[in-house]
């Protein structure tokens, strides 16, 4: 247990680096500081995978045996690592480490919370009952995933009301950095596709997982119901986009306002009473 989250604590300062690395590139202007950005980036995200698979193996030998996925340190953790290995992909997939700057910092800030924090417990605890299911891991996977889209899509956001503040000539490093704002309206709208499918896959899975813990899809719990809210809100900026056409500027302020409600419903139901309080 102590080598796991000795490991896991690491991370926080890996990502850390590699956060100041992908904004040193933005400010200086200098490709330089790029590289270095992203193989510390990937060495957090392999680092942090044998952590989460030590701390699994933790468990079994502890006689709890579950996936790492079970209360509010893990699912930072989690969450963090979904982030991470989502970023790497879309960064290696378009060619492009811009968005680093905007994205690793909430990796960051993930495992800072969850490493630093008086108010999370580190220790590996038995499951509730509610939790003893094997739909555990896919309904957890598929809202992590969905979250990290939704908070790659709010970094893009940032990005595309940042560019707004500068020319399209503007050569100063920052801005001269910065990609062409139909670029960033696109990846925005693809992260929030990404980002809804996995969302729905998650409220789908948790309605089944519900059904076999507590005999009803749906209790309109407060986490159901802000998770039910959050669908709404990505689902009228995607029926926005196709029906009347929004981009751009709405785009980016909706992609903020859905990622504030990703964050109530991941952290701000934890304040009201609920069968998902043990988060």
């Amino acid at each position: 247990m102590i080598i796991n989250t000795t490991i896991l604590g690491w991370v926080t300062f890996i990502y850390f680096g590699s956060a100041i690395f992908y904004i040193f590139r933005m400010v200086t202007g200098r490709e330089f500081w790029g590289p270095f950005a992203s193989i510390i980036a990937f060495t957090g995200l392999i680092a942090q995978t044998v952590g989460l698979i030590l701390r699994w193996f933790e468990s079994y030998k502890m006689g709890i045996g579950h996936a790492p996925l079970s209360n509010l340190y893990e699912s930072l953790i989690f969450f963090s690592w979904t982030i991470v290995l989502l970023y790497l992909i879309i960064e290696w997939r378009i060619k492009s480490r811009n968005l680093g700057a905007f994205v690793i910092p909430f990796a960051f800030l993930s495992m800072a919370y969850a490493s630093f924090s008086p108010n999370v417990n580190s220790r590996i605890q038995p499951l509730i009952p509610a939790l003893q299911s094997n739909w555990l891991i896919s309904h957890v996977i598929t809202c992590f995933f969905g979250y990290a889209a939704f908070t790659i899509a709010c970094g893009l956001g940032f990005m595309y009301l940042l560019k707004g503040l500068g020319k399209d000539e503007d050569t100063r490093p920052f801005f001269r950095f910065l990609p062409g704002r139909e670029i960033v309206d696109e990846l925005i709208y693809h992260s929030i596709v990404i980002g809804f499918i996995f969302l729905t896959l998650g409220i789908i899975t948790g309605s089944v997982w519900a059904y076999s813990a507590w005999g009803s899809y749906w209790s309109w719990d407060p986490k159901e119901t802000w998770s039910l809210v959050t669908w709404f809100i990505y689902a009228a900026m995607l029926h926005s986009r196709f029906v009347r056409g929004w981009r751009g500027k709405r785009m980016a302020i909706m992609s903020l306002i859905g990622f504030a409600s990703v964050l109530f419903t991941y952290f701000g139901v934890n304040y009201l009473p609920g069968l998902h309080s043990y988060f």
